[in-house]
């Protein structure tokens, strides 16, 4: 059950992860179909289909594991910013609590 919820969560590191296994599978099945034909001319739709479709997989893998990097980045940025946020909100209620018993020990009278 754990494993469903990771990949749920980390779905584009999964794709990607399957891209570069299929993107190995291609590549091999290109090698073998090149390798066993003799006429350079037989080999050509063995290196488009198996060598463009195998980059192409590979590709699209390090596409998404990119974007999963960044997103994780974001993640952490927005984190950050909250606890910055929180921190500053605490500041400033700290700061007007200062103000109002400094304003209060002057006896000045408290707008509201």
């Amino acid at each position: 059950m754990e494993l469903f919820r990771y990949l749920r969560l980390q779905w584009d590191r999964a794709v990607a992860v399957g891209a570069v296994v299929l993107a190995a599978v291609v590549l091999l099945l290109g090698y073998l179909g090149t390798a066993r034909t003799e006429y350079i001319a037989g080999q050509i739709p063995y290196l488009i289909s198996g060598g463009l479709v195998g980059l192409m997989l590979l590709t699209v893998a390090a596409v998404l594991w990119i974007s999963a990097d960044l997103r994780d980045e974001w993640r952490v940025m927005h984190r950050q910013n909250e606890l910055l946020h929180r921190e500053q909100v605490e500041r400033r209620s700290a700061l007007v609590d200062l103000v109002r018993e400094e304003l209060a020990a002057r006896g000045v009278p408290e707008r509201t």
